[in-house]
């Protein structure tokens, strides 16, 4: 596996545990607890990993040779709760790009 995939993998995993985090811990805890210091702590880093992602996931896809539905799927599942890890699991573990 190729040094590139293998640090995708690591940010596609960072960016789908902060949106998680970001997504069923901070924002209610926001809402419901009238406390944003957690959506203000996670933010951040998790807006720097969605970048990274995106911009991983198509450099990666010319190395790869991913069609364009298939990196249409790796970019839509970063705005999905859990759609980093079905990637990982479904198109990088294996890979060797």
């Amino acid at each position: 596996m190729s040094k590139s995939v293998t640090a995708f993998r690591i940010i596609a995993f960072l960016e789908g545990v902060s949106y998680i985090l970001l997504l069923f811990i901070a924002t209610p805890i926001k809402y419901f607890g009238n406390d944003p210091q957690y959506v203000k702590l996670l933010g951040m880093p998790h807006g720097l990993l969605f970048i990274a992602y995106i911009v991983m996931a198509i450099l990666i896809s010319k190395a790869m040779k991913w069609s364009d539905r298939t990196l249409w799927i790796v970019l839509v599942a970063a705005i999905i709760p859990f759609g980093t890890f079905y990637i990982d699991k479904t198109y990088l573990k294996n890979a060797h790009g």
